[in-house]
């Protein structure tokens, strides 16, 4: 056999061996479900009150959008083994601020790690300075998210808490679709509403740092913050926060293209 046909035949088996992983090797951590069992539709009733919420056909389509997280996205416990609550309360952050967008997906997500506790900057669950509850991976760790197990938990646990870590991550993935985490997603937000959403963002970080707002403070870091941070509150205390902020509240119903609660 020539050179050239060897090239051929090793092309071709390599190009076949691309396709079988890319698109037909079961990725460990990925769960593929044709139905939406009761035990899931029970464990979302009793944790997640944004799926409680919704009308029954709607309920239908967060499910749908659970099973095609899950198909996709690998979930990882990391020196632990997790359970159905665990993926599902990763999967409910994932399609919760997307749920008004049923066309878009989370092309730039692979694998979301759960730790057992929270974590330093150099994703090190001891030594010092761990106080870090989720991020998105950067660098070397692109293409993953990173979760404390016990702060998920606690985002969907409290029904009177304004906090969400997995929600708050989920909006920095999306923010970061576009190719720059600068608090203006541009899957989600159409032009006419950036300079409104920038001037509300100017003035209410202004209240937070003379301590005239509610927001949690740590949305007078950066733009990209105050998204997530805004958006944690705007999805976990739907009421409270249009009765406190009802003109970002509004503003966000038309970035979201929806109404939580």
């Amino acid at each position: 056999m020539t050179t050239y046909w060897l090239f051929i035949v090793f092309s071709a088996l390599l190009l076949g061996f691309v396709v079988w992983m890319l698109f037909f090797r079961k990725k460990k951590g990925v769960v593929r479900a044709e139905t939406f069992s009761n035990d899931w539709r029970k464990i979302l009733t009793d944790k997640v009150g944004f799926y409680e919420d919704l009308p029954s056909k709607e309920k239908e389509r967060f499910e749908q959008e659970i099973l095609n997280f899950l198909g996709k996205i690998a979930i990882t416990g990391v020196e632990m083994e997790i359970d159905d609550t665990d993926r599902l309360l990763v999967a409910a952050s994932a399609v919760i601020p997307l749920f008004g967008f049923p066309q878009l997906r989370y092309r730039n997500l692979s694998e979301v790690l759960l730790y057992k506790g929270t974590f330093n900057a150099d994703y090190q669950t001891g030594g010092e300075a761990r106080n870090v509850l989720g991020q998105v991976g950067p660098g070397n760790m692109n293409r993953l998210m990173i979760l404390s197990l016990p702060a998920l938990h606690a985002g969907f646990e409290n029904e009177k808490s304004k906090n969400n870590v997995g929600i708050h991550e989920f909006v920095h993935l999306i923010d970061k679709a576009d190719g720059g985490t600068d608090g203006i997603p541009e899957s989600l937000m159409q032009k006419q509403y950036v300079l409104p959403w920038l001037h509300l963002v100017r003035s209410e970080t202004e209240r937070i740092k003379q301590d005239e707002s509610d927001i949690n403070p740590y949305a007078a870091t950066n733009e990209a913050e105050f998204l997530s941070v805004a958006s944690e509150y705007f999805f976990s205390r739907p009421e409270l926060f249009e009765e406190k902020h009802p003109e970002l509240y509004a503003l966000m119903t038309k970035i979201y293209r929806q109404e939580p609660g």
